[in-house]
């Protein structure tokens, strides 16, 4: 195996002050916590909230982005974005299976009204095709 790369600091935001930093951090804690939650629900999206909680840390606490940017669960997407603007074919295809399995079960299982099913198949439609073909895979992963 070879050695694993270092991890390049995270960037160095223009920082508010004041009320408007404490906002911030409690913004991006409440986007971390959505995040920890969508990691386990499924048909919850965690990158968005992700990527949400870097943006409110990065301009209030480079403390906390230096945790969020370094965490073991959430780390490697947040990277990838910044320098890639994208995700990993693994991260895709964890997505696009959490969100068929959610989906699929909320339309069978749940006993919903027939409009309700549509529009859940909808969003499952539309959230698939967003992370197969609008975001970028980003390069040198090997594809299996």
């Amino acid at each position: 195996m070879p050695p694993a790369e270092p991890i390049p600091p995270p960037p160095v935001e223009q920082q508010v002050t004041g009320v408007k930093r404490v906002a911030f951090v409690g913004v991006g804690c409440v986007f971390v916590g959505v995040a920890y939650v969508g990691a386990v629900t499924p048909g919850l999206p965690t990158v968005p909230w992700v990527l949400l909680a870097s943006y409110f840390f990065s301009r209030s606490s480079p403390r906390l982005q230096a945790w969020l940017w370094y965490s073991p669960y959430f780390g490697r997407l947040i990277r990838d974005w910044h320098h890639h603007r994208g995700m990993r074919v693994s991260s895709k295809v964890t997505a696009v299976t959490m969100m068929t399995l959610a989906c699929t079960a909320s339309i069978v299982f749940a006993g919903l009204p027939d409009w309700l099913r549509v529009v859940i198949g909808v969003c499952g439609a539309t959230g698939f095709t967003v992370v197969v073909f609008v975001v970028p895979t980003v390069p040198g992963e090997r594809r299996v």
